[in-house]
Formats: C-alpha cells, structure tokens, sequence
C-alpha cells in the first residue's frame, strides 16, 4: 500500500466497508494509541521523551489531555473525510463519502503506530520514528487517491493527493494547537477549582 497502487488497496476498496466499520474497527481504536503512550511517557519517563513538559502533569490531567485529543482525532478523521470528498468534487469526481473516509482512516495509521516509539526514552528516537511515520502517511495518500476514489487520471489523483497531504498536513497541526488550547483552558479551571 505504501508504495503501489494496487496491492491492498484493491481490497479495500472491493471490501466497501462503510465509514462506520471504519471508525468502529480502526479509527476508534488506533486513535487510543497517543494519548495512551504519551500518558505512559510522562508517568514513567517524566521529562525525558518531552523534557519541556516539567514539572509531569498529574494523572488527572493526563487524563483530561488524553480526552481531549483522542477527541479531537476523531472528529478531525470525519473533516479529513469531508474535506477529501469535496476536493475530489472540485475536479468534477465524486468518491463517495465511505471512500473518502477509508482514505482519511488509513492515512494517519502510521502516525498513530509511531506513538509506540513513546515507549523508548529517548527524544531522538521519538523524532526520528515520527519522520518516518510521516513520510509513510503521505505515501498512503498519494498511492491511495486513484483506486479508493475509482480516478484513471493520474494528474487529477495527483492533484486530490497534494491538496490533501498539504491539508493533512495543516489539520495535524490545528489539532495539535486546538487540542493544547483546549487543554490549557481545563487546566486552568481545573487549578482554579482546586
């Protein structure tokens, strides 16, 4: 998948699991993964994979943060999906919004299997299995446009393939800052409560 067109996208798309199966058997799951990692760093190895977040939180607000973004993906796979549906409807080809969504929960998944690095303590090493995670994620979109989204045209597919890299790229980012600003605010009520 990451570097055909063919080889288990065929599958997929064969298999017309619908966006629910998707999210029930994928997404859901795999979005655990960060913010259950990340939990685990900061509690066994407090300062060293993140060495800015010291003083460690608290269980409790690890928790609470650990919410926060395990929502915050969720909700950012189904925009991904409706985003990925209306720039293929921009080039006059409608994928189908159970298409659209396959693409927008298998793209992160290597993103979401990168957080395993967390349980290595070593910075580096976390950067280092994020690169890589990255570069596979936008393999994933680039080789799985045209045979999710049924596009013969390999310039249309390339084309829905970088306008969703690049919205992939700017939709982690927002999810990243929304999910600190919406951290920082319940931490600073959550301190104030207390």
């Amino acid at each position: 998948m990451l570097v055909s067109e063919k080889t288990g996208w065929e599958d997929i798309d064969r298999s017309h699991f619908s966006a629910r199966w998707f999210l029930k058997s994928l997404v859901m799951p795999m979005a655990l993964l960060p913010p259950v990692l990340y939990a685990f760093a900061e509690l066994v190895h407090p300062g060293v994979v993140f060495p800015l977040s010291v003083p460690a939180l608290t269980p409790m607000q690890l928790v609470v943060s650990g919410v926060v973004f395990y929502g915050a993906q969720i909700l950012m796979v189904g925009y991904m999906a409706m985003l990925l549906q209306r720039i293929s409807m921009s080039r006059d080809h409608d994928p189908g919004y159970d298409s659209a969504y396959a693409l927008a929960a298998i793209a992160p998944a290597p993103l979401w299997l990168a957080s395993l690095s967390l349980l290595v303590p070593s910075l580096g090493f976390v950067l280092a299995v994020g690169a890589v995670a990255w570069i596979a994620s936008i393999m994933l979109i680039r080789h799985g446009v045209g045979p999710l989204f049924h596009i013969e045209d390999k310039a249309k597919a390339h084309y829905i393939a970088n306008m969703a890299i690049g919205a992939g790229i700017l939709a982690w980012i927002v999810l990243l800052v929304v999910s600190a600003m919406a951290l920082s605010m319940m931490l600073g009520v959550w301190s104030k409560m207390i």
